[in-house]
């Protein structure tokens, strides 16, 4: 019982966000009647307006920075990623790196192997110089 009225609850709440993402694209629409209509996402004319003028000011303030500041704006780039990446323990990276290994191993194995049957398939069809 309690379940139903969760579901009928849940319900309601779709369609006042549904009514309110309606009254939105209306609006829109009404003051917009020259752009084409585009129903999907959840971005707004406005929206793409104003992150068009950001882009247009950040480009030219790109254009009027030196290099040296490009430079360093650069590296303060990359310190900030790489302070997003989570690094492996210690214990991760000992056994990554044995995995590594022991493909790499196995890998130089099978190639040396199979170098060392075709040369030695190459003399026998061809014949030994020496």
């Amino acid at each position: 019982m309690a379940e139903n009225k969760r579901r009928s609850e849940d319900a309601g709440d779709d369609d006042r966000l549904n009514d309110e993402v309606a009254d939105d694209v209306a609006a829109d629409d009404a003051s917009d009647a020259d752009e084409p209509v585009s129903r999907g996402g959840t971005a707004t004319r406005a929206r793409a307006k104003a992150e068009s003028a950001d882009e247009r000011k950040t480009r030219k303030d790109t254009e009027r920075i030196g290099l040296f500041a490009r430079i360093a704006r650069f590296f303060r780039e990359v310190v900030a990623e790489l302070r997003k990446v989570i690094w492996p323990t210690r214990k991760e990276l000992l056994t990554y790196t044995a995995v590594v290994v022991t493909f790499v191993a196995v890998m130089l194995t099978i190639v040396a192997g199979l170098d060392y049957a075709f040369a030695k398939g190459v003399l026998w069809v061809f014949g030994n110089p020496s």
